[in-house]
């Protein structure tokens, strides 16, 4: 057996310690360069190696950033090329995801699934402790919190969220009208109902200077001058402005048809309907005449009546 000694007492011939070095050489060679030289020492020095454990997290963690991905912009390393991708979006502005029903933009496939709701109304966050349905996880998640006694009024705008949740269950509805009898849960909503008798508009159209007195009134108008028709039928490519239009257009495919006659048990689809038809039976005739007084059921009835019997007479007639 050749012995390697220290190299100021080396007597082994070259060759002999040549080769053995690369006999050492040899069985380390799918090791890191690194691990060669600490196996080449542990022979000379007598040092302990690494265990295999160690070197295998050496090796992960090599591994690891040579898979780094380095965003160009801002410097932000990342694992993956598809988490780059993502990240990149930040910058560039690009939003690949469209929503089928309005046309907004997503950068996440993970965002425009939460969008979707809005459209589908489709509650998919059950909570566990109570069974309620919920369309944002963001709700739900402040739900249990509630429930799980975490943190609880930790706010003071946490404890008054709540607060006026326990209305809906108690019907308390401290907040009075100044000018009526009609009472509410939250002091937004009063405010809201007071604009009927004040008739403040406070809500203005930049299309047409139209006035509303709710900010949601206002958005649904806003998309006569836009076009804009977010709410899609799921049976037909039919579009519409508002939700509740497409709820009663969809009554054409399901034949839902809500609303019922109390005196001869007829049913129909829109409440306007019902209440034409309800006059057949009480009789009302709210529109009237005013050249000659007759009265009519329908405001079409009127329209024809005018226009066949008090209409002035084309000029050709009157031309001799």
């Amino acid at each position: 057996m050749v012995r390697v000694k220290e190299e100021s007492e080396d007597t082994t011939e070259p060759e002999l310690r040549i080769k053995h070095e690369g006999e050492l050489i040899e069985e380390n060679e799918e090791n890191e360069e690194s691990s060669e030289v600490e196996g080449i020492n542990y022979v000379k020095t007598g040092e302990k190696p690494l265990s295999c454990s160690q070197t295998k997290q050496k090796d992960l963690k090599k591994r690891r950033a040579k898979k780094s991905f380095t965003c160009t912009q801002c410097g932000k390393s990342v694992t993956s090329k598809t988490s780059l991708e993502r990240h990149m979006r930040i910058h560039t502005g690009e939003k690949p995801f469209t929503c089928d029903q309005c046309g907004k933009s997503f950068t996440q496939s993970a965002h425009i699934k939460e969008h979707m709701n809005i459209h589908t109304r489709e509650k998919l966050h059950p909570c566990d402790q109570c069974g309620k349905m919920f369309l944002w996880a963001s709700v739900l998640k402040k739900l249990l919190k509630v429930h799980t006694k975490e943190k609880p009024h930790s706010c003071h705008l946490c404890a008054s969220n709540l607060k006026l949740h326990e209305r809906i269950h108690s019907g308390e509805k401290p907040y009075k009208c100044s000018s009526c009898d009609k009472r509410f849960s939250q002091s937004t909503h009063m405010k809201t109902h007071e604009r009927v008798h004040t008739g403040e508009k406070p809500y203005e159209c930049l299309h047409c200077d139209k006035t509303f007195s709710k900010s949601g009134d206002l958005k649904t108008h806003e998309r006569i001058h836009t076009g804009e028709k977010p709410h899609k039928c799921s049976h037909c490519d039919e579009r519409f402005s508002q939700s509740t239009h497409l709820k009663i257009h969809e009554r054409v495919h399901t034949g839902e048809k809500p609303y019922e006659c109390l005196h001869c048990n007829k049913r129909f689809s829109k409440s306007g309907d019902l209440k034409t038809h309800e006059r057949i039976h009480t009789g009302e005739n709210p529109y009237h005449c005013t050249a000659c007084g007759k009265c009519f059921i329908h405001s079409s009835s009127l329209h024809s009546h005018t226009k066949n019997n008090h209409s002035k007479a084309p000029d050709t007639q009157r031309h001799f």
